[in-house]
């Protein structure tokens, strides 16, 4: 499965707004499971099993919970067993289709 997924604090840690600091710990937990992943200007996506995938996703959100009152989670997962290198492989046929388009 593939599960797309932006956590944030809800409170900035300074008057600029910014929240890269509590944002960048979740990357660190990310980066620490091993999953496949990617992240965007918006979002960070894993390719796991269910259970690996949510656990990544409830650790994210404990590490944030530890310096802020309340979490926001927006979630949005691609469940299709026994399916495989979809982080990469559905970019790679949307590119191709694409590729076709301006043949």
């Amino acid at each position: 499965m593939l599960v797309a997924f932006s956590v944030a604090p809800s409170t900035a840690a300074d008057e600029t707004g910014s929240v890269s600091a509590a944002v960048a710990r979740a990357i660190a937990v990310v980066r620490a499971s091993g999953l496949p992943h990617r992240t965007d200007a918006m979002f960070t996506t894993i390719e796991g099993e269910w259970d690996e995938c949510m656990a990544v996703v409830k650790e994210c959100c404990d590490v944030l919970a530890e310096a802020s009152p309340r979490v926001g989670l927006v979630l949005k997962a691609d469940i299709r067993p026994g399916f495989s290198g979809e982080l990469d492989g559905k970019v790679e046929r949307l590119e191709a289709a694409v590729a076709e388009l301006s043949d």
